[in-house]
């Protein structure tokens, strides 16, 4: 039989909720009667530590509820000082580039989930990819294309959310393939998605006055021009409700960029941008920039036309995102 333990033999620490801990020091110790678990605060990471308990830092942190998230919009490192979790992470890549001169819109960039991702001990370096730069046309045809796809977004262990694919220009290639692929432009096509990440940029672009087709976005694809005066829309993005402090609108991410238009005729309509930070094609406007994807989404750049050998740049894709979310009581 164990011996009886005296009052005298333990060590009595004050007890609180998580609302209810005191202004910190280094040292401190006491139990947390909302996760039920004793805690100290480690005054090198500015932090509360459950002993036992799943513990990550990195990113901005917030909260919802019983639950917690470590948000991303810049590269950096997710590190778990103690414990394991299963985690609901969500990897979204650069959008891509919309396309200038007869312009498709960019894709967006590939997006991926993880319900249940178990995270461990240990350091994971976080890659967020930055948006694809849109094209430009400086005057006189030379030079095209000079648009990019959407940089790649990780973190270390799971899979690589590739970049968007840039929009087509007339004179050169097709719609990029990308996470979401590029739309077409003109006699050229657009670009694929990758499986499971995003979806196909339109596939066609119309004649003279040349519409164009809009990037793939994460849930639909592209759409090729609706008609000779009306450019083709970007592809719907996902929406994640559980990351509604972020996206655009809330919880929406990875849109696809609009088509643009070669000339801005009566009646000529640029495509709009899919929901989730797709930007609207536009055109013939000479010496002014296309709308980017928005920041932080992945969402794809507007195509963005010229008439003729006037300048035209299609609209930049907007930066990826990374958010890991668990429940921390």
């Amino acid at each position: 039989m164990p011996s009886t333990i005296l009052a005298s033999q333990a060590i009595t620490v004050p007890v609180g909720t998580t609302a209810q801990r005191p202004t910190a020091a280094g040292g401190m110790l006491r139990a947390n009667s909302s996760s039920g678990y004793i805690e100290y605060y480690d005054a090198t990471q500015s932090t509360w530590i459950g002993i036992g308990a799943f513990t990550a830092l990195g990113g901005t942190i917030t909260t919802s509820g019983d639950f917690k998230l470590h948000t991303y919009t810049s590269s950096g490192t997710l590190t778990v000082v103690s414990g394991s979790k299963a985690c609901q992470v969500m990897i979204v890549a650069g959008g891509g580039g919309g396309g200038s001169w007869v312009p498709g819109g960019g894709g967006a960039g590939g997006l991926v989930y993880y319900s249940a991702q178990t995270l461990t001990q240990g350091s994971y370096t976080v890659t967020v990819g930055g948006g694809g730069a849109g094209s430009l046309n400086p005057g006189g045809y030379a030079g095209m294309p000079n648009g990019a796809n959407g940089g790649d977004s990780s973190i270390t262990g799971m899979t690589t959310a590739v970049g968007g694919g840039r929009g087509c220009q007339w004179t050169q290639s097709p719609g990029q393939p990308g996470g979401s692929g590029g739309g077409a432009a003109g006699s050229y096509g657009g670009g694929s998605g990758t499986a499971g990440q995003g979806n196909p940029g339109g596939a066609t672009g119309g004649s003279d006055p040349y519409p164009s087709a809009g990037g793939g976005g994460a849930s639909a694809s592209g759409s090729s021009n609706t008609s000779s005066t009306q450019s083709g829309p970007g592809g719907a993005g996902s929406y994640y409700s559980q990351f509604t402090n972020a996206g655009s609108p809330a919880g929406y991410f990875a849109g696809g960029g609009g088509g643009g238009f070669h000339t801005g005729g009566a009646g000529a309509v640029g495509g709009n941008g899919g929901i989730g930070g797709g930007a609207a094609g536009a055109g013939a406007q000479s010496g002014t920039k296309g709308p980017s994807g928005t920041s932080n989404t992945g969402g794809g750049g507007g195509g963005c036309g010229g008439n003729g050998g006037e300048r035209s740049e299609g609209g930049n894709g907007g930066s990826g995102i990374v958010i890991v979310r668990y429940q921390y009581q």
